[in-house]
């Protein structure tokens, strides 16, 4: 009998955090409210430049990340004057779960429920209503040797994790990354090869129709490169030269029926 009641409460708390989360999920893509998305940063290597760049930030430095999406959200007839907003939360102490390069299957989902209760638990003594999206942002400081690791946005739990540089020169590319990791928390995919980095033909194309071809003048935001021939690609160095492609949009339920 009371194994019978366990299982049955466990089930109960199953089922709600579900309905919970599948809530959310639509909500986050009906684009009739705004977003609230939350950066969290992070002191990755304990630097003091990493320190002196996260002490100086502000919201506004997130700023074009909310003109990015409006100005993208109206091309697809969508009215929201403000479809995000952007706040800046404070340092983050803790540095979030690792995942091993090679994780399983079942290493990947235990991670996601760690990464998930980790998110929560760090910022629960500053949220006061949860954002919809939480973005820890691990700034490291530049060095010409040093390869950032990948970022990652996970949809279920609505929480981003970007690697970026501690340098004002990178702030346009990182607040790329981070919105390309925030398009991840609504459902769109990548449309790269993570082999090469080169944006996929046509969905990771700003302009797939362009001819020729190459170079092409702008990045698909899920794409993350700009295509200049068959063999490069380059980062965009602002969102002013990103769009969000059809097949992104329909992704994430822009697309009008």
């Amino acid at each position: 009998m009371f194994k019978a009641i366990r299982i049955a409460i466990l089930l109960f708390v199953l089922f709600v955090v579900s309905v919970s989360t599948w809530l959310t999920q639509a909500r986050s893509t009906d684009w009739n409210n705004t977003l609230w998305v939350t950066v969290y940063p992070i002191n990755a290597d304990g630097s003091d430049q990493s320190a002196d760049y996260i002490s100086d930030l502000k919201e506004s430095d997130f700023s074009s990340i909310e003109e990015f999406l409006a100005r993208e959200i109206r091309k697809y007839g969508h009215e929201l004057d403000r479809p995000l907003r952007m706040a800046l939360g404070r340092e983050v102490r803790e540095q979030p779960p690792a995942l091993e390069e090679k994780a399983s299957v079942p290493q990947i989902m235990l991670w996601s429920l760690r990464m998930r209760w980790w998110a929560g638990s760090v910022t629960s003594d500053q949220d006061g209503p949860p954002p919809d999206v939480r973005v820890f942002v691990r700034y490291h400081s530049p060095r010409a040797e040093f390869k950032l690791e990948n970022s990652v946005g996970l949809q279920k739990g609505m929480v981003g994790i970007v690697n970026a540089f501690a340098d004002r020169r990178h702030a346009g590319i990182n607040n790329v990354v981070i919105a390309h990791e925030f398009l991840h928390t609504l459902g769109a995919t990548d449309k790269y090869d993570p082999a090469s980095g080169m944006p996929d033909f046509p969905h990771g194309f700003a302009e797939p129709e362009r001819n020729p071809r190459y170079p092409q003048r702008l990045a698909e935001i899920m794409g993350g490169r700009i295509a200049e021939s068959e063999l490069d690609a380059m980062v965009p160095k602002s969102l002013k030269y990103v769009i969000i492609g059809r097949q992104t949009a329909n992704e994430i339920k822009l697309l009008k029926e």
